[in-house]
């Protein structure tokens, strides 16, 4: 699952905006959306039974092509100088010891093979994005690259504004107890990613 509550995957994504966001002219077929209770608006529209005239499926056939360019993309790397590289190994360590992050960010992909859904309780925040989604669930995020979360913070509502915010969550929500100095190192290995 690529989006922050598990809609679908990257795919997924780029056909629901497509069709349903920018109103192309294509198909897209999602049957969680005709439930009236939960998605009375997307519902009411059909917006989960989409079907392209034929011959007139202008989105599809595009589809191929942007993931293929997605798939593309390099992942950002940190610029030099932007954190502590002895730091980092020793916060390497710490990632992937004692507080036990490389079990749902797996290495080397830093998230979680396969189906990476947890519940709001899992994590420690509330569930009120969750809810709005079929699974009502938050996904693992990728951490590759989180270099680049610096600006407009952390997690799906940037409620975290720093990286040292997100560790002193976890270190309490479960109740890891870090020192300080595996902390501050567990920072500079997420900037490293």
């Amino acid at each position: 699952m690529h989006t922050w509550t598990g809609w679908g995957s990257a795919t997924y994504w780029n056909a629901f905006v497509a069709n349903v966001e920018m109103h192309g002219k294509g198909t897209f077929y999602d049957p969680r959306l005709n439930d009236a209770a939960k998605f009375p608006i997307a519902a009411a529209a059909n917006m989960g039974n989409l079907i392209a005239v034929a011959g007139e499926d202008l989105v599809t056939p595009k589809l191929a092509a942007l993931h293929f360019y997605q798939l593309a993309l390099p992942i950002p790397v940190p610029p030099p100088g932007s954190f502590d590289s002895v730091a980092a190994v020793s916060g390497g360590e710490v990632f992937r010891g004692i507080a036990g992050c490389a079990r749902c960010h797996v290495p080397p992909l830093y998230t979680e093979p396969g189906w990476n859904m947890h519940t709001a309780a899992e994590i420690g925040i509330d569930d009120f994005q969750a809810l709005r989604s079929p699974d009502e669930r938050y996904r693992t995020a990728p951490l590759r690259g989180l270099f680049t979360h610096t600006r407009g913070g952390f997690y799906h509502d940037g409620r975290f504004a720093t990286l040292e915010d997100v560790v002193e969550h976890y270190d309490t929500h479960l109740a890891l107890g870090l020192a300080p100095q595996e902390k501050a190192d567990l920072i500079e290995f997420l900037k490293s990613l």
